[in-house]
């Protein structure tokens, strides 16, 4: 008996009678096996109590089902990757916890289908209330987006599914730049980014309370850009995730939203700098305390002086239940003292405790915000964890961004480029509260802050194409110093032989091919949006890039030998395949199967119709195309596109074990397992068929199949060149 079996059965002994699992009464789940033995955490906190019974954020005569539900375990929950709104079928709950789908052996086969189909980007397993601020934002394909705390990555993956919601459009107009402060967190970003194969995303590290403001190219002059949609999703004390995250009912303290409100603030406030007039921009916090939450809006819209104000949304999500924002609460210390507003806070205190933490006084000014028109998801009226969103709309520029009266000569140009240089030592710091409560200080208007740069960025000694990491001297760096990112020049050699190989389209927007070095042979080729490219050329010198455009292209070791030293990265296919008008196979559904199930499969393996396509091309890589067949209702609907290495006698795919798991349960295929030795991959059909030896030659054995699996392996190319078989390192 294996020691797993040993402790699960040792467990069921020390169960009390009559507990089952999973069952409400008896024994908890925190008793039962798939707690993993780990003592439970009790969960109870009389000051959480205290506070919230006092504040009233819950209806009267509900308490007892709002800590019943925060004492459950979380359902698992999980997002299919779709353009459409939810729920249409397209994101789905289960009434098992995480930890229940993890450890149960009845379940060990829907999990690994959850691990696989979400590390090929199909389905994120995201929690209910986290997809929420991104349908409020109701993004459009054309916007320009700002995710200001985006790691891990949830709902930034949501905005990028929305940009491409017209799939036949491989460059949207629209694009997401996603922020984090944390440059470990930006690699996890970076990972869930990347599963969805977008060329209009791009993923930076800065402090989101001083994001640096960027420029874009406008007509030949440089103009401020301004985001249509900005996601604020910002850090928090975390109260309304106690269902997943137990250790929040032990460490909890107000203390925690004391601290943390000033850095929400700021973080909004700069967000509302960048948001274009009559943009939106979402404030969530996953944590149910107004200090963290209307009074963070509250604040922010008095500083606004009328430039905010809150969208009403309550009819954009039928179906979602939600109380509305409060517009009275009071301010707890640590210790339980109690202050309900300012005036009452001792001058000890007020490091501590700020004047924004408290509702405005003024009656009519309170009924103008609208606070009302917040949302607080509660846990117990969808079984959900706790989440506040607030919606808010930008009608003119903020007040100390307003175009003052111009001043003459050096001093202008002093005061605008003061406002936006980069060598400003206040960059990537958090901001001065105190600066923050008078922020019309500040002077210049958005438009001379674009003119008074623009002299300034003319003047560089930056390289044409070359966005390399910011100056050290200028921007204090954390973490790993990135490598350039260098855009392919118009005259350089290394692109016709591609164009000529693949017979690109004269459509194709070579000018937006990247590559990750500046010296030596480049070996990855990657695409950005023509958006994107604008944004890199134009702020190397402010942004601190970690991760953007896909791959399309890697380099052959021996790719001399070929008629192209590059072959097609499965990552940037669907970007690039619209493009390409040449080296195209296209195969049937058995083709598939066998393609994706051998590691080079014979041509006589594959049909008459896809040997008679591959026979005349050139050893190199190419297309594989499975079109549906409408008269076949029965056979896969929807098209496939898949990278394939044509070499003597045989054809091999290049696709991630992921991806190819995928394609297989689409067809209907249930995978057994693998045979690394051969690089088979057994299935259901595999095992069944008994099949013919493999040195069994047929009579109608074609041409040129008379040398060994050992030769034919000098023909694909260089492992090491084509990550796409092993693509589970982090991406650069």
């Amino acid at each position: 008996m294996g020691r797993r079996s040993r402790c699960r059965r040792l467990q069921q002994q020390q169960r009390p009678e009559g507990a089952e699992d999973g069952a409400e009464g008896g024994g908890k789940r925190g008793e039962a096996g798939w707690e993993g033995g780990y003592p439970e955490i009790v969960k109870e906190n009389k000051l959480f109590e205290h506070y919230y019974q006092e504040l009233k954020i819950v209806p009267e005569g509900e308490w007892d089902q709002f800590m019943d539900a925060l004492r459950e375990p979380l359902p698992a929950t999980l997002r299919i990757t779709g353009y459409k709104r939810y729920p249409e079928e397209l994101a789905w709950h289960t009434n098992l916890s995480r930890k229940i789908l993890r450890k149960s052996p009845q379940l060990e086969k829907f999990h690994q289908f959850l691990v696989s189909e979400t590390e090929s980007g199909n389905i994120s397993r995201q929690e209910a209330v986290s997809m929420i601020p991104p349908l409020l934002l109701n993004v459009q394909p054309h916007h320009k987006i700002l995710d200001m705390c985006a790691a891990p990555g949830s709902k930034t993956t949501q905005l990028i599914e929305m940009l491409h919601a017209d799939m036949n459009v491989p460059f949207p107009e629209g694009f997401v730049i996603a922020n984090d402060v944390d440059n470990k967190r930006c690699y996890l970003l970076v990972h869930q980014a990347k599963r969805l194969s977008s060329p209009c995303i791009m993923v930076v590290n800065h402090d989101a309370s001083s994001i640096p403001r960027l420029q874009i190219d406008v007509g030949g002059r440089k103009e401020i850009l301004f985001y249509d949609r900005i996601l604020c999703d910002v850090p928090c004390s975390g109260d309304g995730t106690m269902r997943k995250n137990i250790d929040v009912w032990k460490k909890w303290t107000t203390l925690n939203s004391l601290q943390l409100h000033g850095l929400q603030l700021r973080i909004a406030t700069r967000g509302a700098e960048q948001l274009a007039e009559g943009g939106r921009m979402v404030y969530s916090t996953c944590s149910l305390n107004p200090i963290e939450d209307e009074a963070v809006i509250a604040s922010l819209l008095e500083k606004s002086e009328g430039a905010l104000e809150l969208a009403d949304v309550s009819n954009e999500l039928p179906g979602l239940k939600w109380m509305p924002g409060i517009t009275q609460w009071k301010v707890m210390t640590k210790d339980g003292q109690w202050f309900t507003d300012w005036d009452a806070v001792p001058h000890s205190r007020h490091t501590q405790i700020r004047p924004t933490m408290f509702p405005l006084k003024d009656p009519e000014k309170l009924r103008a915000m609208h606070l009302e028109r917040c949302l607080r998801i509660l846990p117990h009226h969808q079984n959900t964890g706790g989440f506040f969103v607030a919606v808010l709309v930008k009608k003119s520029s903020m007040p100390w961004n307003k175009r003052q009266p111009k001043l003459q000569g050096k001093c202008a140009e002093t005061r605008g480029s003061a406002q936006l240089s980069p060598a400003d030592p206040t960059e990537g710091k958090p901001a001065d509260p105190s600066k923050l409560e008078s922020p019309s200080v500040t002077g210049t208007g958005d438009t001379e802050i674009a003119h008074a740069t623009e002299d300034l960025e003319n003047n560089g000694n930056r390289k044409d194409g070359v966005c390399g990491p910011p100056p050290s001297k200028k921007m204090k760096l954390f973490g790993f110093k990135e490598d350039p990112f260098v855009f392919i020049p118009e005259d350089d050699p290394l692109f016709p032989p591609i164009e000529k190989f693949y017979a690109l389209d004269p459509s194709f927007p070579r000018m937006n091919l990247l590559t990750r070095t500046t010296e030596g042979k480049k070996r990855q080729l990657y695409m950005v949006s023509k958006e994107l490219r604008n944004v890199l050329l134009n702020n190397s010198e402010r942004m601190k890039v970690i991760n953007t455009g896909i791959k399309v292209w890697c380099r052959n070791n021996s790719g001399e030998e070929f008629d192209c030293a590059f072959r097609l990265a499965q990552e940037g296919i669907y970007t690039l395949y619209p493009f390409i008008n040449s080296r195209i196979i296209t195969v049937s559904m058995e083709d598939v199967k066998i393609l994706l199930t051998q590691e080079n499969p014979f041509f006589r393996k594959l049909s008459s119709e896809t040997y008679s396509q591959a026979k005349d091309l050139a050893k190199g890589s190419i297309v594989l195309k499975y079109e549906p067949d409408s008269a076949n209702p029965d056979s896969l609907q929807c098209p496939i596109v898949l990278c394939g290495w044509r070499g003597k006698a045989s054809i091999r795919t290049f696709v991630p074990k992921n991806e190819r798991l995928h394609y297989l349960r689409m067809m209907g295929l249930e995978v057994l397992g693998e045979k690394k030795k051969e690089g088979v991959i057994l299935t259901n059909e595999s095992a069944a068929s008994t099949g013919q030896p493999e040195n069994e030659m047929t009579e109608g054995q074609r041409a040129g199949e008379t040398h060994s699996p050992d030769a034919e392996e000098a023909d694909t190319p260089d492992v090491t060149a084509g990550c796409d078989l092993a693509e589970a390192h982090l991406p650069r």
